[in-house]
């Protein structure tokens, strides 16, 4: 596998990531360096992550999870959006949710970050994959992504924030209906 190879699995894998970070952004009216950041280092350390843990895994378990992956983005993801959809909808006029806490970042770590898991199982059948520097390359591309894509997010989400907080929920629930078709063989 070449560098140029790592480097469009890389970009592909961090493009949920890039597009939750935008809905994220979306939520924050001042984001800062330091909130962009947060966002990087759960997307991207969940990138890191996931891939190393598949490799880890191996073939042993590969059906299985390549069988789960996208069920399981597809409903947090789905979730995700709903929950989006119907405060944007809300009469109340609250402020949408721009936590960067545990609870809710984890949640979008993880439903981003899925994918990542069977190429990290992918890998265990190339020898010729630098396990270490592949997956901190992949985290490194999703991190500067996202960190990005919060700040997209955030340049619209002052504007047009019950548009936005819709717009991100659809987005979500389109990204999940996305990755199920794929994987079940519906979209090329």
């Amino acid at each position: 596998m070449t560098l140029i190879d790592l480097f469009f699995i890389a970009i592909g894998l961090s493009m949920d990531a890039f597009a939750v970070a935008i809905c994220k952004g979306l939520a924050l009216c001042k984001i800062n360096l330091k909130k962009a950041a947060i966002v990087g280092l759960w997307f991207g350390g969940f990138q890191a992550l996931m891939p190393a843990i598949g490799y880890l895994i191996g073939y042993r378990f590969r059906e299985n999870i390549t069988f789960l992956d996208h069920w399981i983005a597809f409903i947090l993801l789905g979730i995700i959006g709903i929950s989006m959809i119907k405060e944007a909808m809300s009469k109340e006029d609250q402020e949408p949710d721009a936590s960067l806490k545990f609870k809710a970042m984890i949640v979008l770590a993880i439903a981003t970050s899925i994918d990542a898991l069977a190429v990290g199982v992918s890998f265990a059948f190339m020898p010729d994959v630098p396990i270490l520097p592949a997956v901190a390359f992949i985290g490194v591309i999703t991190f500067i992504l996202s960190a990005l894509g919060v700040r997209l997010g955030s340049i619209f989400g002052c504007k047009y924030k019950a548009k936005a907080e819709l717009c991100g929920g659809i987005i979500l629930i389109l990204m999940g209906t996305k990755i199920l078709l794929e994987h079940l063989g519906i979209l090329g």
